[in-house]
């Protein structure tokens, strides 16, 4: 079997890295010019490595082994969030590339629109897995200015092509490797990172309403202030979860929302989304349930009405026991010592794919934990040792 080919990959990653260029990152949003530019050198690079490429209805990138089986699966996503990092998502699709390129029988996947920027996220994966709905497609709305899944679809070149499902049968797992988007191995001075199991997001909307008023008439006596309820309780929140949340628990608030928002007018509402992460069903169920008992104590205590919405609730997704011993095994050998296994903090494509195959992650640091900013980057080292480790993991999994 031909050995991978780091410097081919490293030149594919950087040559990718032209398309939607910004600054030291791209920017290229789900199904813009510069996204559908990337997509389209993708199934050239695909072809070259024979593999059968196509681009499906809602935007996947596949390409698909010509030989027989046992298949693996391979890949992430290509677009990027506005104005963000050239190896989020495109390290797993050229790294699947370079395994395509070694002769393995892997199958390669672009997934489209892991970043979520239209309503619903993780379009390309849930597509493929036959979990995404037309009326959904019908539904959902750009996250950037509102416009239309649908127009944005036709405006791509991308209507009226059929939906790929994936085949039955075919994939014995799939591999998915990632930057960390983290500090953990760049902290420990190691260069790998076998992943266990991918955090689950839980979404909530706190809607707090209070009364609108004057902010220079009325008395601190009287007033109904739908923002410092929401600060009170955010704050509560933060106070309370260290001490019932696990050991890689986070959790953000991501917007607060004022109305009317003026200077000049105490808030008679507050409209504020907040999410936690782990990737224990128990600690989630338990952040939820503190939750809860805080928004209760918040209506006992304050002069507004609070109200907690379920926006989402995922399921964490374990990686593969078999594929991982297959990566630490191929770690130990090409990064004795400099690997350990870790959760990810983030949501993957693979999380989807786990749903209907055995799936597995492998991340490579993350210089400064940066992700989601154009400063994003990983050394190219680092980079062509997870690509050599990915390789050897694919193998010893075949064969297993």
């Amino acid at each position: 079997m031909p050995a991978i080919d780091s410097d081919a990959f490293l030149r594919d990653l950087h040559e990718l890295r032209k398309i939607g260029q910004f600054r030291t990152g791209v920017h290229r949003p789900t199904y813009s010019p510069q996204d559908m530019e990337s997509r389209r050198w993708l199934t050239d690079r695909l072809t070259a490595c024979g593999l059968d490429a196509s681009i499906d209805g809602i935007g996947n990138v596949c390409g698909r082994h010509k030989g027989p089986g046992p298949h693996l699966l391979s890949g992430s996503h290509i677009e990027s969030q506005n104005e963000a990092g050239w190896l989020d998502g495109a390290l797993g699709v050229m790294a699947a590339v370079a395994l395509a390129r070694a002769g393995l029988p892997v199958d390669v996947c672009a997934f489209a629109d892991e970043e979520g920027h239209f309503e619903g996220g993780f379009l390309g994966s849930r597509s493929i897995i036959g979990e995404l709905p037309d009326d959904e497609i019908d539904r959902s709305r750009s996250r950037n200015d509102g416009s239309p899944l649908r127009d944005a679809l036709r405006a791509a070149g991308l209507e009226g092509r059929p939906r790929l499902q994936l085949e039955p049968g075919r994939h014995k797992g799939f591999f998915e490797m990632h930057i960390e988007q983290g500090t953990q191995l760049e902290s420990a001075g190691l260069q790998i990172g076998v992943v266990t199991g991918i955090v689950a997001i839980w979404q909530y909307r706190l809607v707090i309403k209070g009364q609108q008023d004057h902010a220079g008439g009325t008395t601190m006596a009287e007033r109904r202030d739908a923002g410092l309820t929401a600060v009170r309780l955010l704050a509560a929140i933060d106070a309370e979860f260290p001490r019932i949340a696990g050991e890689r628990s986070v959790w953000t608030t991501g917007r607060i929302v004022l109305d009317p928002g003026a200077p000049s007018i105490i808030p008679g509402g507050a409209d504020v989304l907040f999410q936690f992460r782990d990737v224990s069903v128990a600690v989630l169920e338990r952040m939820e349930a503190t939750l809860q008992a805080l928004v209760r104590e918040a209506n006992r205590r304050e002069r507004c009405t609070v109200t907690l919405h379920t926006v989402s609730k995922a399921i964490p997704a374990l990686c593969d026991p078999t594929m991982m011993d297959a990566l630490s095994g191929a770690a130990e050998i090409l990064a004795p010592g400099k690997w350990q296994r870790m959760p990810s903090g983030a949501g993957h494509d693979a999380q989807n794919i786990a749903r209907h195959m055995p799936a597995a992650m492998l991340f490579v640091p993350s210089i400064g934990g940066i992700s989601h900013h154009w400063a994003e980057d990983t050394k190219d080292a680092d980079l062509a040792l997870g690509i050599q480790v990915l390789g050897e993991a694919a193998r010893r999994f075949l064969a297993a």
